[in-house]
């Protein structure tokens, strides 16, 4: 395994992240132990989490993925073993079975301390900010809707000030962002420093071959201001794999399960760009789950690599992508079929 810092921290990760949102849904708690004693086994130190997973979201199973990684805690004693994160959802009808009003000072006291029991432990490491409270174009939007400009932004001072007196208590070691702008990374950093308090370390947003629009604004922000990219959904939900291609759809995959949340990886254009990158992968004697992951390991704004896997195999191809080094001529590759197809799945 490898291993970076999170930045302006003393707090050590691997540069592959477990990725937990399929557990209490499409995986049970035995499997999602079974991932978790593999993935430590393996040098596997960082694992991410939210309160609103498993996803699909629905009121039944809110917080599971949590009491099971809590659970797990409790039998194994590898609390002090692993890095954890956990976020607290944004708003929004997806999320109106948790609370209302998104994150606000009241919110996050509220969540924290649900966070904390079910995860058993009295401290996260990095405490992220799931989704903004305005209206900005993630999760399937390319572009930015302009009237979302009329929004009322976060109340980011009262935000910093709850986050570190959340430090203060120990209760949280640094905070994180997730699904962000270039804008907001930047005023939580201005905001932060005015206040002269703690910044956020770290933003988690989507990062993968057929989605590199992280690269556009926001990697510049991470490089200058020192935010280490957390890349969530390296393989596109799956698409990345290549079992989807040619109208695929392996039964109990998530494609199968929930088409909806896989949509915004589909169409004629991602397909054509991960045709090209499977042929790049076969062609290095690769496959394209590793050409995948091997590129984003590599890039120099990324702190960790979030994975995700419902199956054992794909867990351990996934943890492997660490000991794969792409030459400058395959990253070559890669970059002129993005040149052709910048960008395919929003």
């Amino acid at each position: 395994m490898k291993y970076t810092y999170l930045p302006n921290t003393n707090i050590k990760v691997s540069k592959i992240c477990l990725g937990t949102m399929t557990w209490g849904n499409q995986n049970t708690q035995e499997e999602a132990f079974e991932q978790m004693d593999y993935a430590l086994e393996q040098g596997v130190n960082f694992f991410d989490v939210a309160e609103l997973y498993p996803v699909p979201a629905t009121p039944e199973t809110y917080a599971d993925t949590e009491r099971i990684i809590g659970n797990w805690f409790a039998k194994t004693g590898n609390r002090e073993k692993v890095v954890l994160a956990t976020k607290i959802a944004g708003g929004g009808d997806y999320t109106a079975h948790i609370r209302k009003g998104g994150i606000t000072k009241e919110n996050i006291l509220e969540a924290i301390e649900g966070s904390l029991k079910r995860l058993q432990t009295d401290y996260i490491d990095v405490y992220q900010l799931h989704w903004p409270n305005r209206g900005v174009n993630v999760f399937g939007t390319r572009d930015f809707i302009t009237d979302n400009a009329k929004n009322k932004a976060e109340d980011f001072a009262g935000i910093i000030e709850t986050l570190n007196d959340l430090i203060k208590q120990g209760k949280i070691k640094s905070y994180g962002l997730s699904n962000e702008t270039p804008w907001g990374m930047m005023k939580y950093m201005e905001t932060a420093r005015n206040l002269n308090l703690a910044q956020p370390v770290t933003i988690q947003n989507a990062y993968s071959l057929i989605l590199r629009k992280f690269e556009t604004g926001s990697s510049e922000v991470c490089l200058r201001e020192n935010i280490g990219l957390l890349a969530y959904s390296p393989l596109a939900q799956g698409v990345l794999t290549g079992k989807y291609l040619d109208g695929g759809s392996p039964e109990g995959s998530r494609g199968n399960l929930f088409p909806r949340f896989i949509a915004r990886y589909m169409g004629a254009n991602p397909e054509n760009a991960v045709k090209q990158y499977n042929e790049i992968a076969k062609k290095n004697g690769l496959t394209l789950t590793e050409l995948s992951l091997a590129f984003i390991n590599q890039l120099p704004f990324v702190t960790s690599n979030i994975i995700g896997a419902t199956k054992m195999s794909q867990l351990k191809e996934n943890i492997n992508s660490i000991d794969i080094d792409l030459s400058d001529e395959i990253i070559k590759e890669i970059n002129a079929v993005h040149n052709t197809n910048p960008n395919p799945a929003p």
